[in-house]
């Protein structure tokens, strides 16, 4: 296979491609597979910062005779006249990258293909499936295409955001593959559009264009009260159970072939699992899930639920300044209150009631106050949000610290 100008370098040993700076405009050649007939031929593929072009190679007449011609040929020149034919590359399509996705696996089934991908406009429009001839090379190209959409939605950001206040920006929006169950307990994945606002956590099917499209989200989300949790990434079959132990991660499935994969848990104890196609990706979303969150406690200031204990109906308050706080909900007198340094422990039932160990720090003993609330799962999401944001605002390297994602592919 050839390619105009340079290959990019090899990854180092032990260091995820990724990790590498993709080339943002190329020329490549590929082979154009048609997975229903099993035909395939070579095309020419040309990437530009806003456009992915497939050129097919055809014969042209680029001198001599033409057959369209108003004038003769003359007849003293019979060699001069005769028709020169070359074989050029022709555009035959072209996808816009502007909110454009792309696709690894094989449709109808839930297995990667192998060095090869589809890229999809926004109004559906594919490539087709583009084969490369060595893996390295797909995982350029993959990488290199993925940049340009991520350079495109970034400036779609930046527009939208001049049409927003500043406690209503987009931290972060893209394509992920939500994977739905099946009331047969089989799974698929659906191609989904996920985006960070404000205070929310947005799920579409299509991307939002217009104003009036945030709206008409499937699923809204308050911020501060989900949870993202990286479960698995990398790219080949060997490296998944060095990269699963060396994170703690047991809960990986190696029947599952899409690697970068994360969920989003939710009020309820219910929860969406989404993947990526890259490992690059996936770090992207955990910081900016982590951003996004840490951002909205601030600006919210505190969060207060209604809960119940022994039969008196009372208020429970999670304040970034104070820390916890539980007042009669009629009369507002405070029962007890408490700084996020002093819990020490919690247990809960998984249904709605919670257990929090408190340390009086008069008499260095330990408090259990007992609650219960309607939505527990989301109560617990908001506590643990504003003490992540409480020990991020003091410890500027704690985000890194804890992300998962970039832990494992910057430790070589």
């Amino acid at each position: 296979m050839s390619a105009e100008g340079p290959l990019p370098p090899a990854a180092p040993r032990g260091r995820p491609g990724c990790l590498l700076v993709p080339v943002r405009t190329k020329t490549g050649i590929a082979l154009l597979h048609d997975e229903g007939s099993g035909n395939a031929y070579d095309v020419r593929v040309k990437l530009t910062k806003e456009v992915l072009t497939i050129q097919k190679q055809d014969v042209i007449c680029v001198s001599g005779s033409n057959p369209s011609a108003n004038a003769p040929p003359s007849p003293s020149s019979p060699i001069a006249n005769e028709p020169k034919y070359e074989k050029r590359w022709l555009d035959t399509l072209s996808v816009p990258l502007s909110m454009a996705r792309i696709s690894r696996c094989k449709a109808g089934t839930e297995k990667l293909r192998s060095s090869a991908f589809e890229v999809l406009a926004l109004d559906g429009v594919s490539t087709g499936v583009l084969q490369f001839y060595t893996a390295q090379e797909s995982a350029d190209w993959l990488r290199a295409v993925s940049a340009n959409i991520s350079d495109l939605t970034l400036q779609n950001m930046k527009m939208a955001n001049k049409c927003c206040s500043p406690c209503d920006q987009v931290v972060h929006m893209g394509w992920v593959n939500e994977r739905l169950e099946g009331a047969d307990s089989s799974q698929t994945f659906r191609p989904k559009f996920l985006a960070l606002r404000g205070a929310s956590f947005y799920i579409f099917s299509s991307p939002p264009v217009s104003t009036l499209d945030w709206v008409r989200a499937e699923k809204i989300y308050n911020l501060c009260e989900v949870l993202f949790k990286v479960h698995k990434f990398w790219l080949t079959d060997d490296c998944w159970l060095q990269a699963n132990f060396y994170l703690g991660l047991h809960d990986f499935d190696l029947e599952d072939q899409r690697p970068y994969c994360f969920s989003v848990m939710v009020g309820h104890g219910k929860g969406h699992f989404f993947n990526v196609e890259l490992g690059s990706e996936l770090a992207v979303w955990e910081k900016s899930f982590q951003r996004a969150t840490f951002m909205e406690v601030q600006r919210t200031g505190s969060k207060t639920y209604m809960c119940s204990w022994q039969g008196e109906v009372l208020c429970f308050t999670v304040d970034f300044a104070v820390g916890f706080t539980c007042f009669d909900s009629k009369t507002k007198n405070v029962l007890w209150r408490f700084r996020f340094s002093q819990l020490k422990g919690s247990s809960d039932d998984g249904k709605t009631r919670v257990k929090l160990l408190f340390q009086n720090l008069d008499t260095k003993q330990i408090e259990m106050k007992e609650l219960e609330f309607q939505d527990l799962t989301a109560v617990l999401h908001c506590v643990h949000s504003f003490i992540a944001a409480k020990v991020a605002s003091v410890d500027p390297a704690f985000v890194d610290s804890q992300s998962v994602a970039r832990k494992y592919m910057c430790s070589n």
